[in-house]
């Protein structure tokens, strides 16, 4: 007789047929249940369809986004249990920034997979972020990456997860225990290395660009020195030139001078003895 089949059988097909866009997941669901042995197919066939609120969420604890929502749920429920009135109501601020911010986050990654997220959708989206972060056993159920529908934290009433995860546990059996805070706090540290990591590349890259565009700036500046020293050296070429034709003309005017100086002499001289020469002349 054979073996029943494993629950961590029938979880990790679970887990990667709800990973699948809602649209793929009863075809793919049926295709994964023609590969097994007649008990496990039965079971994979009553894994229910995810709505698409609850898709987009486990989407975000797939992708290791939730750490800072399951941290705060832990802050949340020292405060409660300490009254602290001024600690809660900071974190209660904190919370709904931090629910709109991850339901934001989940409809991209929704869309970034081809998966328009309506309105109404977006709503249960959030609902389903804050009743993780308000309440552990809703936290358990995201987290185990096979929510099948939305879920909501009203008042102080414990959050219904029954039938809200596909796979085990059935029957209503205990969901795994969220992350402990030491889980939590190894993640966002991981997270902060990540974040200080992708901050340092691109200030690298930013500061190559930089180093680049001064290179650029730098060569054209060396371009237009070496162009100007090449037109001093003519200007003062043409300037040596220009005056060596100066000083040969002032030699040229410094001779022609003299010489007009002596042909004006001769042309005084000239004139007296022409003037002596008509006065000797005698009159009719």
């Amino acid at each position: 007789m054979p073996n029943p089949p494993s629950p961590d059988d029938l979880d990790a097909i679970a887990v990667e047929l709800y990973a699948l866009p809602p649209a793929q997941f009863t075809a793919a669901r049926n295709a994964r249940a023609g590969m097994v042995d007649r008990q496990l197919a039965a079971l994979i066939k009553r894994l229910p369809k995810p709505g698409v609120a609850a898709w987009a969420v486990s989407l975000l604890a797939r992708e290791g986004q939730l750490g800072d929502a399951l941290e705060l749920a832990a802050q949340l429920r020292e405060a409660q249990d300490d009254l602290d009135a001024a600690e809660l109501s900071r974190l209660s601020r904190q919370r709904r920034g931090l629910v709109a911010a991850l339901s934001k986050q989940a409809v991209a990654l929704a869309g970034e997979r081809g998966v328009t997220v309506s309105a109404a959708t977006r709503e249960d989206v959030e609902k389903t972020i804050n009743a993780a972060v308000m309440d552990a056993a809703a936290a358990a159920a995201v987290m185990t990456g096979r929510l099948v529908r939305p879920l909501e934290a009203t008042g102080f009433d414990a959050v219904d997860v029954s039938d809200a995860v596909g796979g085990s546990p059935a029957d209503g059996a205990a969901l795994p225990p969220p992350p402990t805070r030491d889980d939590l706090a190894e993640r966002r540290a991981r997270k902060e290395a990540e974040r200080a990591a992708r901050e340092a590349e691109r200030a690298a890259s930013e500061a190559e660009h930089e180093l680049a565009r001064a290179d650029a700036r730098l060569s054209k500046a060396r371009e237009r020195a070496d162009h100007l020293r090449e037109r001093l050296d003519e200007l003062r070429a043409e300037v040596e030139r220009i005056e060596a034709d100066a000083a040969h003309a002032d030699s040229e005017v410094d001779r022609l001078d003299e010489e007009r100086g002596e042909a004006a002499s001769v042309a005084r001289a000239a004139q007296k003895k022409a003037e002596g020469a008509r006065a000797a002349v005698p009159d009719r």
